[in-house]
């Protein structure tokens, strides 16, 4: 047998040898390192592949009126999600889900595209469908790999009122709303959110906590049972919220209001709880508690009546002779003044070069204070000028609570404006104005704009003599007085006497207003606010005591004419059906 001779040296031999040895301890500590070091990392992209993460979304907390009864619940519905990761071919997978459940397939790529985070978080495809689609869907799991569903609970409006832009509406948190929150990690694409009202003032309280359960999954994304490793974590529904509202009020406003632009609001002058308010036009929030469709949304933001505009929050109005008695107030903090010494109104006043009229231009004849007020006459404010200033009308105006937000527990209340020697400066310059412009001040025109919320915690502050709280639409146990407008006993005695004239006089503007029940009392006030957009608004303020019970009223029409023609009636109505309803509760 022949054998070659071994050519290799010692030195290469052991060259060799160290070069296996080498080698053999990079795989041996690249081994170590992927089973040991790295172990974590890689079990979980294993589990990704085996386990699917599926959240289970928390109802949100329920909304309920002052007994009890539901206004906003939680409805279950389905939605379809896929786990891009797991798609074989996106296209061709959201054409036969289209197919079948005739389903726009572009709208499914724009929502993929809209939900999209990563290969391996489940994105939202579509959104309530009915148990027929998801029938269909599953008779054909097998060929929609990595897509599947869940139910969703969406937000149901039971009641028979609309109450719209008291209860508010959700959207869904896409990327760019998710991008804008403060803290992004609490919500994920696809969640809902509240976005205007109560809805979104008590999000903190209603947004309940996601639910987690962990599936294994086969290789063509089939549920195979649960994965025991890890335990679930069941979802924790949001806080209910009890609100002021009483229904049975809510519903009758809201009755009156068909039809008509403007606002009513209803409350409990010494808590501040607010039982209705209503602004219309409205629109229906069903509309929000899916997806809206583009028309539904153009039509809302095209349309001129403006139904998304809260108006008790965010309208802007002159108030007319609802603040007569601020300025009443102003004039009985002056020491020469004498409520009872007579003006003379002849229907017109000249100041300087200009002629301002009375909205009576026969003239009231002789006027004091009080049939002042009773009758609305402005020529006897106009003769009165000398006896206040622009500064002092404006801090009296702020201390009734106009110049700033009311305080109502709804986002986005408007400021309003009250003019002051400093604004009429910085807007028309120093000698753009003259001290006419107190004449229109005086009666709550000119650059005076106000909202209705503001006036209903004005009028609560008239009601209980300057001791309310803030107005509010969720009961509390914590509330924020009001402590900002006092003024001496005598004069809160004579504004509450002559806003009871102004109702039970036979001249009254407010009489309208009056129900001419024995043992109902009622104050108010009418105006008549001068629109330089159109038709005059109409106000009525005031408050109704029956059985020991106050409740205040604001009614403002817009470009509806005559406070006392037109508002006093509807605020009669009203208190005509709290009457009734306190009858029936006794029975």
């Amino acid at each position: 047998m022949l054998k070659a001779d071994n050519i290799a040296s010692i030195r290469q031999y052991y060259l060799a040898v160290l070069v296996t040895i080498c080698l053999i301890s990079i795989l041996v500590i690249r081994f170590f390192q992927l089973q040991v070091l790295d172990y974590d990392q890689y079990s979980k992209k294993a589990n990704t592949n085996r386990i699917r993460k599926v959240t289970t979304s928390a109802p949100r907390g329920l909304i309920l009126d002052r007994n009890g009864v539901i206004l906003v619940d939680n409805l279950p519905t389905y939605i379809l999600n896929a786990v891009p990761g797991e798609l074989d071919q996106k296209e061709e997978t959201f054409e036969l889900i289209s197919k079948i459940v005739n389903y726009n397939p572009n709208a499914l790529s724009k929502s993929y595209s809209r939900y999209y985070r990563g290969r391996f978080i489940p994105t939202r495809l579509a959104k309530d469908l009915t148990f027929e689609q998801i029938s269909r869907l599953e008779e054909n799991r097998l060929d929609l790999q990595g897509v599947y569903y869940q139910q969703f609970p969406e937000r149901y409006f039971p009641s028979i009122v609309n109450a719209a832009h008291i209860l508010g509406y959700v959207k869904e948190v896409d990327k760019g709303i998710r991008q804008s929150l403060i803290d992004p990690n609490q919500y994920e694409l696809g969640d809902i959110i509240g976005w205007s009202g109560l809805e979104k003032s008590y999000e903190t309280y209603l947004k309940g906590v996601h639910g987690i359960q962990f599936y294994q999954v086969d290789a063509f994304g089939r549920e195979a049972g649960y994965v025991e490793d890890f335990p679930p974590r069941d979802p924790e529904p949001g806080n209910n919220i009890i609100t002021t509202i009483d229904i049975e009020i809510q519903y009758n406003i809201e009755k009156i209001m068909e039809n008509k632009r403007g606002v009513i609001l209803v409350g409990i002058p010494e808590t501040g709880e607010i039982l209705g308010a209503v602004s219309k036009p409205d629109f229906n929030p069903d509309l929000f508690t899916g997806r809206i469709m583009e028309k539904d949304w153009n039509n809302l933001i095209n349309d001129k009546d403006k139904p998304l505009v809260n108006r008790f929050t965010q309208g802007l109005y002159p108030p007319g002779s609802i603040v007569k008695m601020i300025t009443g107030a102003v004039l009985m903090d002056h020491q020469d003044f004498d409520p009872h010494l007579e003006q003379v109104c002849d229907g017109a006043y000249q100041y300087g070069d200009r002629v301002f009229g009375c909205w009576n231009t026969q003239g009231h004849g002789k006027v004091d204070l009080t049939s002042a007020i009773a009758q609305s006459c402005d020529i006897y404010f106009y003769r009165t000028i000398h006896y206040y200033d622009i500064d002092k009308l404006a801090k009296y105006f702020y201390n009734f609570g106009f110049g700033n937000i009311a305080g109502i527990d709804i986002e986005g209340e408007a400021k309003g404006t009250i003019p002051t020697k400093a604004y009429m400066d910085k807007r028309y310059g120093r000698f753009g104005w003259s001290t006419g412009a107190l004449l229109n001040f005086s009666i709550g025109q000119g650059e005076i704009l106000v909202t209705p919320i503001q006036v209903l915690k004005y009028t609560n502050i008239l009601a209980t003599r300057g001791n309310t709280f803030k107005p509010h639409l969720v009961r509390s146990d914590v509330f924020i007085e009001n402590k900002d407008s006092l003024i001496p006993y005598e004069d809160w005695d004579r504004i509450i006497f002559d806003m009871g004239q102004a109702v039970s006089h036979q001249k009254g503007t407010g009489k309208n207003a009056d129900p001419l029940i024995n043992g109902v009392d009622v104050y108010g006030k009418t105006g008549t606010a001068e629109n330089p957009h159109g038709e005059d608004h109409a106000w009525f303020i005031g408050w109704m005591s029956f059985l020991g019970n106050n409740y205040s009223i604001v009614v403002l029409l817009e470009n509806a004419g005559s406070g006392g023609a037109v508002a006093a009636p509807i605020a009669k109505t009203v208190f005509n059906n709290i009457i009734s309803l306190n009858n029936m509760a006794s029975k």
